[in-house]
């Protein structure tokens, strides 16, 4: 298992596609899964694309107004409304590998979301 560290915004999505290429690459695998996770609560992992950055500000946008933060949640921190977004979202995804590559469409990237930071993140690898 191989395990990154990054230092996050207060919000965004970090594509870390080039992260998981060079564990593959380390790692000689050639055919199976690529697990990637995240080992928080107010954080997440996708896959979406990766071409045009005005989607991941959409989908930012989206999840604001799906989940916004609320006076009636009862959490003491303050922060349900990145526990929901993490929810949501995920903490973990799963890529084929095949031939030594990840199987990815033409436009699609593998995103850390931070829903509460700035925050030291991390995520994890592994390739089964």
């Amino acid at each position: 298992m191989r395990v990154f560290k990054l230092t996050t915004p207060k919000r965004g999505f970090m594509d870390v596609t080039g992260q998981v290429k060079e564990a593959l690459s380390d790692s000689g695998f050639k055919d199976g899964l690529c697990a990637v996770f995240v080992p928080h609560t107010t954080a997440a992992v996708t896959i979406n694309e990766s071409a045009d950055p005005d989607v991941r500000d959409d989908i930012l946008l989206g999840l604001e107004k799906a989940f916004p933060d609320r006076k009636e949640f009862r959490h003491a921190e303050g922060n349900s409304h990145a526990h929901l977004k993490a929810s949501a979202v995920g903490s973990s995804v799963t890529i084929m590998v095949e031939n030594g590559s990840l199987v990815l469409g033409v436009w699609q990237g593998v995103f850390f979301c931070e829903f509460d930071g700035p925050r030291e993140r991390k995520f994890m690898v592994k390739f089964v």
